[in-house]
């Protein structure tokens, strides 16, 4: 079985990546203003007009109802740890992109976005480890292994 400090981690780990999301994802859709202010010291008023930064919060709710899925089903299907490192790394070079085009930043935008690529691929990298070990990946369920490597067993068995 799991150890018990490593399951608390993964749920740890989990919960803070949902409530990151909800914040970004919650500020951005529904308080644009807020953010531009926050990230760049500007008003939003017609700077977005295109809308991005809505749809990066759109984009942002989809981490967030995968996140919080996984939180609820990774023990019976460890996979949703490894599908939540790829939804981590998929914003992996954004944020410095967006420091390099962005007309202003504040400093606290700044720094938040040059920290978050670091951050996603630590988290990336912490929830495909997990994963990745066979033995691990053995014990993280909680009715034992993978139907995949259920079968290896039982020709080994024969």
């Amino acid at each position: 079985m799991i150890s018990k400090k490593l399951r608390n981690f993964i749920y740890v780990l989990l919960v803070f990546l949902v409530i990151l999301d909800v914040v970004l994802s919650t500020t951005a859709v529904f308080y644009p203003d807020q953010w531009f202010m926050t990230f760049h010291g500007v008003h939003y008023d017609n700077l977005d007009v295109e809308g991005l930064i809505k749809r990066t919060g759109a984009l942002w709710i989809s981490f967030t109802l995968l996140q919080l899925l996984a939180l609820f089903l990774w023990r019976k299907q460890p996979w949703w740890l490894v599908l939540i490192a790829g939804v981590r790394l998929t914003e992996l070079f954004s944020d410095w992109v967006y420091i390099y085009v962005a007309h202003s930043m504040t400093t606290i935008g700044t720094i938040g976005l040059f920290i978050s690529p670091p951050g996603n691929l630590a988290f990336g990298d912490a929830l495909d480890v997990l994963c990745a070990d066979k033995r691990r990946l053995e014990f993280i369920g909680e009715r034992g292994m993978p139907a995949r490597a259920d079968h290896r067993d039982q020709r080994q068995h024969q």
